[in-house]
């Protein structure tokens, strides 16, 4: 229902109707959110230190800003006008997913080296983290730059900042859709042409990359939700329904957080076994992949 109230320190034009909530944040939903975040926080904390797998910290970070975002609606359902809780639900809930994207990024090229098939890889196996995370740092970026703009309390900044992270959360939709495709044809060499690694079944990568799609799709349709529910603005229907948040962002994210605890990747984190003589591939064809870390393809022998 349209008020004409809103929380201090926003600046109206004449006629237009804002609102920080449209709703009373549920303090049940919050709390509830605030310990399913929190447990799988703690368990993602005692998988990270059991594997030494430190580069999923984005991960757990991720899972941090997700428990303390709830805990902003929970200040916000006693005060729905405070412009603290809001901030912080709105900017912590928002770039959470983009943490989590971080570090599922740096699976793929440490699933490529595991298994020695750096020459099935759409892009150099050197540069697969480095363009996906630095894409995924800018998207970051973005949206908690938007979200901070939107903190500073005028309806001027508001409107930028909403367009703002609505160009974070289109990119991050753009970066997620190219590893998608770059992970789906690396599987797809991978499947065609087995290495000697991967037939060994030392590293589950069927099931990393089964993995890898659930994640991607969970955190795409999140994205996509994002991005309608800023495009139809302040009065817009999504977010005039906290359903929505929690079906299509609170329930997926923690999704994904619970996929990563029960199937951790810490057997990647594991040195990459070598090959004996007898597994070495045939040169008979006159072609020997090499298969070290710094592997780029295949090499000819003479």
């Amino acid at each position: 229902m349209a008020s004409n109230e809103t929380a201090p320190g926003y600046e109206l034009g004449p006629g237009f109707d804002f609102r920080l909530y449209r709703y009373t944040p549920s303090l049940e939903g919050a709390i509830v959110s605030v310990v399913v975040f929190a447990i799988l926080t703690a368990v993602h904390f005692w998988r990270l230190i059991r594997a030494r797998s430190f580069y999923f910290i984005p991960f757990l970070v991720g899972g941090a800003f997700q428990a303390i975002g709830y805990c902003g609606r929970i200040w916000s359902h006693y005060d729905e006008e405070s412009i603290g809780g809001f901030v912080i639900q709105a900017i912590l809930i928002l770039v959470a997913p983009a943490l989590f994207a971080a570090s599922i990024y740096m699976i793929l090229g440490r699933l490529i080296r595991a298994v020695g098939a750096e020459h099935h890889s759409l892009i150099p196996v050197i540069w697969v983290t480095r363009i996906f995370v630095t894409g995924d740092v800018i998207s970051f970026s973005l949206q908690a730059g938007g979200g901070g703009v939107q903190s500073a309390g005028t309806l001027e900044m508001y409107d930028i900042g909403e367009k703002i992270i609505i160009a974070g959360l289109f990119m991050q939709i753009s970066i997620f859709g190219f590893f998608v495709v770059t992970s789906v044809l690396f599987n797809h060499r991978l499947v065609r042409s087995p290495t000697v690694l991967s037939e060994r079944g030392d590293v589950a990568w069927r099931r990393h990359f089964a993995m890898l799609y659930a994640a991607s799709g969970l955190i795409l349709v999140r994205s996509i939700f994002r991005v309608v529910e800023y495009l139809q603005g302040n009065g817009g229907y999504l977010i005039s329904h906290e359903i929505f948040l929690y079906v299509f962002d609170t329930i997926l994210m923690a999704g994904v957080m619970a996929l990563f605890a029960i199937w951790y990747v810490g057997d990647l984190e594991k040195k990459r076994p070598s090959m004996t003589d007898s597994e070495m591939p045939s040169s008979s064809d006159g072609m020997m992949h090499d298969l070290s870390p710094r592997g780029k393809g295949p090499v000819a022998v003479a």
